[in-house]
């Protein structure tokens, strides 16, 4: 227990020295206190514009302890638009408190915790979510009635349920950003692949929504229609253990890739059957627990893993039958690597999150230029916000450098969750001569402001 208290000082040091230096390492940053955990966090549409601040949709969910339903939480953000918050106010948050950018717009009574959210790229009201189950749930988010979560509650009905494994499905989820198929893999060691192509126009229309029916009537009525259920596609073997994440090629709706507790990075591509494409063995040390997949060059792949590594892979390099080495190993996580994403706006940066608390972005065209050597090699940037694992986190496409993370604060506060909305400062990322130049500029400018004696 000494131990544990000892690490938890280091923790609430290392955090009060972060927020120290929050005005000069951020552009804007928002904190918003959960009362429940939140395994999953991820950008909707933007839906306003506005001269200093736009609005968009953020999906987060509530993990509760049964004595509230859970629920998937559909909120309206302010993003505030890059150079206009001022460094005091960024730094002047309440750790216990709400942020008053992020808001509920909807509640959905959701059937078990949500561990994973996806949105669909072709539709922006419909989402997927992976709970403690076999099936995949899909909703039409604007077509669901918003309900209350109280004990006893009837559940939301889903828009859509897709069908085929054979045990639960709890984490790994795909949406594809070329069709609308939905992808899962789960502890029946199956990757699982449905289009919901021909049910999309039929969710868009809201008078038919399944869930529609339940805003007039009692959440008993409402359940009394079974949901539309969806068969698969393809189901996929490989894999010797639980999936535990899948990831679409951004080109394709029939190449994928999966990563499992096997230590496998498997490629697929459905043209050609049901079996492995390619197969890396012992991809890392220990579980792979997350993968994706460059959507501004296909050729790179990223996983993660509980060996605390991130691996970077080119899927020219990697032959059959195991063969193939990573590009390069990121190694400055001092825990499990629970999250990987690129960036959406610049094919060499990506995110990592992990049980360590934090987030690092990274830079792979940096690795080789470093002039720090205590610097792991393409690291230019650590968000140290949170004070427990960070769970999820998501690249904002509507604003690139903007960035939602979420915090599993369980161990360290007694429960509950910690959401941050940030976005570093782009003197960070810029080009040098660039930064130097206006630095440069900033300098003549205050010269000049000066007064002269």
């Amino acid at each position: 227990m000494k131990e544990r208290s000892g690490s938890r000082a280091a923790v609430d040091e290392r955090y009060a020295q972060w927020k120290s230096l929050i005005p000069v390492l951020y552009d804007w940053f928002a904190n918003h206190n959960l009362v429940w955990p939140s395994l999953s966090c991820r950008w909707g549409p933007q839906f306003e514009k506005a001269t200093y601040k736009n609005r968009q949709r953020l999906y987060l969910s509530e993990q509760t302890d049964g004595s509230v339903p859970n629920t998937l939480v559909i909120a309206n953000c302010e993003v505030v638009k890059p150079r206009v918050a001022a460094a005091e106010h960024i730094s002047q948050f309440n750790e216990e408190a709400r942020s008053p950018f992020v808001k509920k717009y909807k509640t959905i009574v959701h059937p078990g915790e949500v561990n994973r959210i996806r949105e669909l790229p072709q539709n922006s009201k419909i989402i997927a979510t992976h709970t403690d189950s076999p099936d995949v749930l899909i909703w039409d988010v604007e077509a669901q009635p918003n309900r209350h979560a109280v004990l006893g509650a009837t559940e939301s009905r889903p828009d859509l349920i897709l069908t085929g494994h054979q045990e639960n499905a709890e984490f790994a989820l795909a949406m594809c950003p070329a069709e609308p198929y939905v992808l899962s893999g789960g502890k029946d060691k199956s990757v699982v692949l449905w289009s919901i192509q021909d049910h999309i126009s039929a969710l868009g229309d809201s008078s038919s929504s399944p869930g529609a029916s339940g805003s007039k009537q009692s959440g008993k009525t409402a359940n009394e229609k079974e949901s539309p259920k969806v068969d698969p596609r393809g189901i996929f073997h490989g894999h010797d253990s639980t999936v535990e994440d899948v990831q679409f090629c951004p080109s394709s709706a029939q190449e994928f890739c999966s990563v499992g507790d096997d230590a496998c990075l498997i490629l697929w591509d459905a043209r050609t059957g049901t079996s492995p494409a390619v197969k890396v063995e012992k991809a890392h040390s220990g579980d792979v627990h997350c993968v994706d997949w460059n959507p501004l060059d296909v050729n790179y792949i990223l996983t993660g893993s509980a060996d605390n590594s991130v691996r970077m892979w080119d899927r020219r390099n990697l032959g059959s039958g195991g063969a193939g080495s990573p590009i390069h190993k990121f190694e400055g996580h001092k825990a499990a690597v629970l999250c990987v994403q690129w960036s959406p706006d610049r094919a060499s940066v990506f995110g990592s999150s992990a049980e360590d608390g934090f987030l690092n972005v990274w830079d792979h065209e940096k690795v080789g230029k470093k002039k720090n050597s205590n610097v792991p090699a393409g690291l230019f940037f650590q968000h140290a916000g949170h004070r427990d694992k960070i769970v999820d986190f998501h690249w904002n496409s509507s604003d690139p450098w903007t960035i939602v993370s979420v915090s599993d604060d369980g161990e360290s506060t007694g429960g509950g969750g910690t959401l941050q909305i940030w976005r570093m400062s782009d003197l960070i990322y810029r080009p040098e001569e660039e930064v130097l130049q206006e630095l440069e500029n900033f300098k003549a400018h205050l010269a000049s402001c000066t007064p002269r004696n």
